[in-house]
């Protein structure tokens, strides 16, 4: 398994190194543009704000190679909202691999951010969905923020925290979990798992 964690600049990239470690699977962290071009598959990590990440991509010549990779991706917590069409954090155009809009949460007497543990209610699609095999409706996982992306045709799984919210998303070979699975025990374990089990289009 060929497994490239984006260098981002902006991520808490070593969780996520181990998370894989504890799979098997020894990831490779870079942003070379040929060792992304030639992974098998690619994950998108992020934390922090959408304006710096997208500044760093482009200042790292990765958002063409991003746009144009093949292979399966997955996104997650800000790695996610990269990949849809704009962030209302910092006003800035993302990557727009998956369709989508990211608003800060309207969440009434509720905290912000968005921090612990939490339901998922996987979609009808994401019932059928492989990247979610074995993971039923209240598993419980845990998130870290304050915007989200509203659900839609492409939600696998949302979730609700003074609004519902998309949790996970998926159209083709690309994916985004809004959560953070390298934190959620089995239950992140397992949507990892079922990534790299996924066969490329």
């Amino acid at each position: 398994m060929s497994l490239v964690i984006v260098d981002t600049g902006c991520a808490n990239i070593s969780s996520v190194y181990c998370a894989f470690k504890r799979l098997g699977v020894e990831a490779k962290v870079s942003r070379d543009l040929g060792e992304i071009k030639n992974a098998a598959k690619l994950l998108l990590p992020g934390v922090g704000a959408a304006r710096q990440a997208m500044s760093n991509l482009q200042q790292r010549d990765l958002i063409d190679t991003l746009k144009a990779a093949p292979q399966p991706l997955l996104g997650i917590c800000l790695g996610m909202q990269l990949l849809t069409d704009h962030s209302e954090e910092g006003d800035v155009a993302c990557l727009g691999i998956l369709p989508g809009e990211v608003k800060r949460m309207q969440v009434g007497k509720l905290r912000l951010p968005h921090m612990g543990w939490n339901t998922l209610t996987t979609t009808d699609a994401g019932q059928q969905h492989p990247l979610l095999a074995g993971i039923g409706a209240q598993d419980y996982v845990y998130f870290v923020h304050s915007f989200a992306v509203a659900p839609s045709a492409i939600t696998l799984a949302s979730c609700d925290y003074g609004q519902r919210f998309a949790a996970v998303i998926g159209q083709g070979n690309k994916f985004g979990a809004q959560f953070h699975p390298e934190r959620s025990g089995k239950v992140g374990a397992l949507l990892l798992q079922n990534f790299l089990s996924l066969k490329a289009d």
